[in-house]
């Protein structure tokens, strides 16, 4: 995939509509008070909306919210299958959780973090949202209701996208700065672009610039480290770096699985044993490869899944029965960090036990302090590795922190990030 891209400061954009497609898919109070919890998304946003409003467009942001479900027919199909009494499914009530997963809440804080009025449309692509496009003057913004309130934006619908675009006029641009979503093929992050000229924002060009270097011509050595619990959903990125990477190092749930396909013991630990097969193969490939593939040594054992379960420390490959690995041992934790302290680049994806549990968080808390401290360029892939580094304290230290959790997965597998494939080459 071609990671050079054009971005906003290579259109000119003045007097004219951007269709800017952001992620706020924010975190909210379960409540449905619709109270953000965590603004970051929002932030991460402000400096492309800014550069626009300065260089004088009218901006008409869009972005999803969750998962609702726009057909009243799925939605009862979906709560029936969960067990709902159809006959007390209304339409009533579809209408409520639609109306839980509004964009209201974000429009009133991009207002306050701007320093300006939002405007808000009551619709994606309806009326609303095109007399207030239509009325928007430069240096305004409008935001859409939740794209996913439209029955064509998951599908990728040529019809939706083709009024999305329309939004911006004959004279729009389109501006893409949602990480988060690029890895899907919708109607707002992919098919607005066969109807508008399609950039990308400052955010992507960071995530481009940064993980698309890393994998496309990284300063070596180039060390990978990845967790995260199961191995089928890293065997791709496995696979991919080990075409790239000097090391590449394994942690979290999925290392068991490495361990028993060498005919370890595991106990009660996280297992995949229809993925012990592929593990050998990895391990086969990284020795023709001439690539370091570091597995744990040590693990630190629980007699259960519990924040305050009994603890001890044994060796890779010796867990009793009835005990379970939560986290790396203490000898795995300086083999690993040796192995990134002379990196010239490190992608980090994935925490190396369970980090929720303090008792547990000392092997991904290790390698993030380990990190801190290396004069590597230092890449955090998005959910729990981005999550892990921010709730230790380590955020500021590292180089970058993606944005996008899928995204930035399907980015290291090497995979066309539809979102980003859609964007006119530099």
């Amino acid at each position: 995939m071609n990671y050079n891209k054009k971005t906003v400061k290579d259109v000119d954009v003045k007097g004219k509509k951007v269709l800017l497609r952001c992620d706020f898919n924010v975190p909210q109070e379960k409540d449905g008070s619709g109270v953000i919890t965590d603004d970051k998304r929002i932030r991460a946003a402000l400096p492309t909306i800014q550069y626009l409003l300065e260089q004088g467009a009218a901006v008409i942001a869009c972005s999803h919210l969750g998962k609702p479900e726009p057909n009243f027919e799925k939605w009862v199909k979906k709560q029936t299958e969960k067990g709902k009494d159809p006959a007390e499914l209304t339409e009533d009530k579809w209408k409520k959780s639609l109306s839980k997963l509004t964009l209201a809440p974000v429009a009133q804080r991009l207002g306050e973090l701007l320093g300006k009025n939002v405007q808000m449309a009551a619709d994606v692509i309806g009326p609303d949202a095109q007399a207030k496009a239509a009325a928007l003057k430069s240096g305004e913004i409008l935001l859409l209701e939740n794209t996913r309130f439209e029955k064509g934006e998951t599908k990728n619908d040529p019809a939706t996208a083709k009024a999305l675009a329309d939004l911006a006029g004959a004279n729009g641009v389109y501006v893409s700065d949602a990480f988060g979503a690029v890895h899907r093929a919708h109607a707002s992050t992919a098919g607005v672009a066969d109807y508008l000229p399609a950039v990308s924002g400052f955010l992507i060009q960071k995530e481009l610039d940064f993980i698309g270097g890393a994998l496309a011509n990284p300063k070596r050595p180039l060390v990978a480290i990845l967790g995260g619990s199961k191995v089928s959903s890293k065997i791709g990125v496995i696979n991919n770096l080990l075409e790239i990477a000097d090391t590449v190092i394994i942690g979290g749930g999925m290392a068991y699985t490495f361990s028993a396909a060498k005919g370890g013991k595991v106990g009660d630990s996280l297992l995949e044993s229809d993925w012990m097969d592929y593990a050998n193969d990895m391990v086969k490939k990284a020795e023709a490869k001439g690539v370091k593939l570091l597995l744990p040594i040590d693990t630190v054992v629980a007699d259960a899944f519990a924040p305050d379960a009994n603890s001890k420390v044994v060796k890779a490959g010796e867990i009793p029965d009835g005990w379970q690995g939560l986290d790396i041992g203490p000898d795995t934790v300086k083999l690993y960090c040796d192995a990134v302290s002379d990196a010239g680049t490190v992608i980090w994806n994935g925490p190396m036990g369970v980090f929720e549990f303090a008792k547990f968080a000392k092997g991904t808390e290790a390698v993030a302090e380990a990190l801190s401290k290396t004069s590597a360029i230092t890449i955090i892939g998005g959910g729990d590795s981005a999550a892990a580094v921010q709730q230790l304290g380590y955020a500021d230290k590292m180089t970058h922190i993606s944005t996008g959790g899928g995204a930035s997965l399907e980015f290291m597998e090497g995979k066309e990030l539809p979102g980003v494939a859609c964007l006119l080459d530099a």
